[in-house]
């Protein structure tokens, strides 16, 4: 599974940086992305997901291909 943060919806919320801090990483304007390739380890799939959710921008994606 890989997380993946759309830069062009993404207005610098930052809540997925407070529910799953070792998932993203923050630009130095604010605007997060996926931290490495995305992988998201099995033990923090839930936080992933949690992440998706908290997003107000809609800005954030699983893909459970991955």
């Amino acid at each position: 599974m890989k997380v993946r943060v759309d830069p062009r919806l993404c207005q610098g919320h930052n809540r997925c940086i407070s529910v799953a801090p070792d998932l993203f990483d923050l630009d130095e304007e604010g605007f997060a992305s996926a931290i490495g390739d995305g992988t998201v380890p099995p033990d923090r799939r839930d936080l992933a997901g949690l992440a998706v959710d908290n997003c107000p921008e809609q800005a954030i994606s699983l893909d459970a291909g991955s």
